[in-house]
C-alpha cells in the first residue's frame, strides 16, 4: 500500500537525506547500478529501500521513476521525510518484496525496467538497539522489521525445544542448536529472557570460549531468529518470482545476498530459470515455459573489492547476481528445487510450533 508523500520545505528535506545518508551504506553499489543500466531510463524498483542508497543511485543516473519498497515503517517515515527532492520521481511504497509485483502494479507501474533486492538487515536495525537486531548493543528482543507479530522473544519464550533448535539449526546453520535450545528452555524457566544481552549470555555460557577473530558464540543464533521472525528466506522466493513477473523483456534483476542461504536460492533460481539448472521433469511447474525466462549478466557472483570491504566491514560476506529477462511467459518454480530449507518453505508461522 503506498504511504502518503509527507511535506516538507526544500531545507528541511535537504537536512532529512544528510541525516539519512550515513545510516546504511550500500554494498556494491557501483556493480548494481552497472548490472541495471538506469541510463535506459523507465521505472525501477528498490524492494529494500532502507536509506534510499540503490534509489538514490539509479535516479542521479538517469531514470525516469523509482519505486522503493520497505516492510520497516521507520524507513519507509524516513524516506518520505526527503523524497520530494526528485520531484515525483521517486514513490516510497510500504510492504514485503515478496509482493512487489503487486505494490509496483498498486502505484501505476505496468512493467518494470529493473528490480534490486538487498536482502537481509539494514544498517539501521542492527545499530539501534531498540530494535532488538544484535547482541552488540543491549536492548529488547524484538527482530520485527514491521513492529508487528511474533517477535523474537515471543520464539524464545514460548517455542518448544525441537522447533527452536530446528530454526537455530536450518536458518543459522548451528551445530549446537539442540544444546543452545535445551539451555534457552532451561533459563527461561527461571525468568523470562526478554533482552538481545540476556540471550547472548545464554548461548555464550554453554559455547566454546570466543578466540579472538572468531565471532561472537551467539552471531548464528541471532541470524536464525531475525530470519524465522520475519519469514525472510520465504519473502526471497515469493519475490524473486514477483519480479520475474513485473520485469519487461530487457528489464534486469539484481539480487545481493550476505550468506550462504540466501544466496543458494538466487543462485538456483538463475540457473533454473535460464535454463541452466537440471533438466525438469514432466510434472514440474517450469516445464510449463521451455524458453529461458532469464539470460545471465555474469556466470559467478559478483564479490565487493578489497577497497569496499576495508571502508565497509559489513559487505565482506555480500554477492551479487543479476539477470535479464527475456521475453518468455512467466513461469513458476517449484520451491523445493531452490535449496531451501524445510522450514521456509513451510512458513514461519508454522515453525514456530509449540507456540501457545
Amino acid at each position: 500500500m503506498a504511504a502518503s508523500r509527507a511535506i516538507s520545505s526544500e531545507a528541511e528535506a535537504r537536512e532529512a537525506l544528510a541525516r539519512a545518508e550515513p545510516l546504511h551504506a550500500p554494498v556494491l553499489l557501483n556493480e548494481v547500478v552497472a548490472a541495471l543500466e538506469p541510463s535506459r531510463g523507465g521505472t525501477y524498483l528498490d524492494g529494500t529501500f532502507g536509506a534510499g542508497g540503490y534509489a538514490r543511485a539509479m535516479l542521479d543516473a538517469g531514470v525516469d521513476r523509482v519505486i522503493g519498497v520497505d516492510r520497516d515503517p521507520e524507513a519507509v517515515a524516513r524516506g518520505l521525510e526527503w523524497a520530494s527532492l526528485y520531484g515525483g520521481r521517486l514513490e516510497i511504497v510500504s510492504g514485503r518484496f515478496g509482493e512487489l509485483d503487486e505494490l509496483a502494479h498498486s502505484v501505476g507501474a505496468v512493467r518494470l525496467q529493473g528490480v534490486v533486492l538487498d536482502i537481509g538487515v539494514s544498517s539501521m536495525q542492527i545499530d539501534e538497539a531498540e530494535r532488538g537486531f544484535s547482541f552488540q548493543k543491549d536492548g529488547p528482543l524484538d527482530m520485527r522489521m514491521e513492529r508487528s507479530g511474533p517477535s523474537a522473544a515471543d520464539i524464545v519464550n514460548r517455542a518448544d525445544e525441537r522447533p527452536l533448535a530446528d530454526i537455530l539449526f536450518h536458518y543459522g546453520e548451528e551445530r549446537a542448536s539442540r544444546r543452545i535450545a535445551k539451555a534457552v528452555l532451561a533459563a527461561r524457566a527461571d525468568a523470562p529472557i526478554r533482552t538481545t544481552g540476556r540471550l547472548a549470555e545464554v548461548i555464550a555460557a554453554v559455547m566454546p570460549r570466543q578466540r579472538p577473530g572468531q565471532p561472537h558464540p551467539a552471531t548464528r543464533s541471532f541470524q536464525a531468529l531475525r530470519i524465522a521472525v520475519n519469514d525472510e528466506l520465504g519473502e526471497l522466493i515469493h519475490a524473486l518470482s514477483a519480479a520475474e513477473r513485473a520485469l519487461s523483456p530487457g528489464g534486469v534483476l539484481a539480487v545481493v545476498t550476505f550468506h550462504s542461504l540466501e544466496d543458494r536460492i538466487v543462485k538456483r533460481f538463475f540457473q533454473l530459470r535460464s535454463g541452466g539448472g537440471p533438466r525438469p521433469s514432466r510434472h514440474a511447474p517450469e516445464a510449463a515455459s521451455e524458453t529461458p525466462a532469464f539470460e545471465l549478466l555474469f556466470r559467478k557472483a559478483v564479490a565487493p573489492s578489497v577497497e569496499e570491504i576495508e571502508g565497509n566491514a559489513r559487505a565482506r560476506s555480500a554477492k551479487l547476481r543479476a539477470a535479464r529477462r527475456t521475453g518468455a511467459p512467466a513461469g513458476a518454480v517449484d520451491p523445493t528445487r531452490l535449496g531451501a530449507p524445510r522450514l521456509a518453505l513451510e512458513g514461519a508461522e508454522r515453525s514456530i510450533r509449540g507456540m501457545a
